[in-house]
């Protein structure tokens, strides 16, 4: 938590400990909830092209139920991606309706 100043108001963190960003290793599963929606596509095209490099060719994206935004945003992508081969609804103990299970196509280096 940030320190107190004088007057109650709380200042800002200090900066982050990392000087850039912090790379996870690619896994079968990404998680969207922690990213806003203008970001999603750019996030799920780069996840797509990570999981490739790393041959990774099943996968589930969870983008949660709510009202379909976000669903929505990541099946148009996957609809015009060069190397989805398909896509369906998780099963329900992979999250149903709320994730994403995607095939990719196998791409020769």
């Amino acid at each position: 938590m940030g320190n107190r100043s004088d007057r109650g108001a709380i200042s800002q963190p200090p900066d982050s400990q990392f000087d850039e960003p912090v790379v996870l290793p690619i896994q079968d599963t990404i998680d969207l909830h922690a990213f806003s929606p203008k970001d999603i596509p750019s996030v799920v095209e780069e996840y797509i092209d990570q999981c490739c490099q790393a041959g990774i060719y099943e996968l589930r994206i969870i983008h949660g139920r709510g009202i379909g935004v976000q669903r929505n945003i990541v099946r148009s992508i996957l609809e015009s991606h060069e190397v989805v081969l398909s896509f369906r609804d998780a099963p329900p103990e992979a999250g149903g309706w709320g994730a994403t299970l995607v095939a990719l196509k196998k791409v020769n280096d």
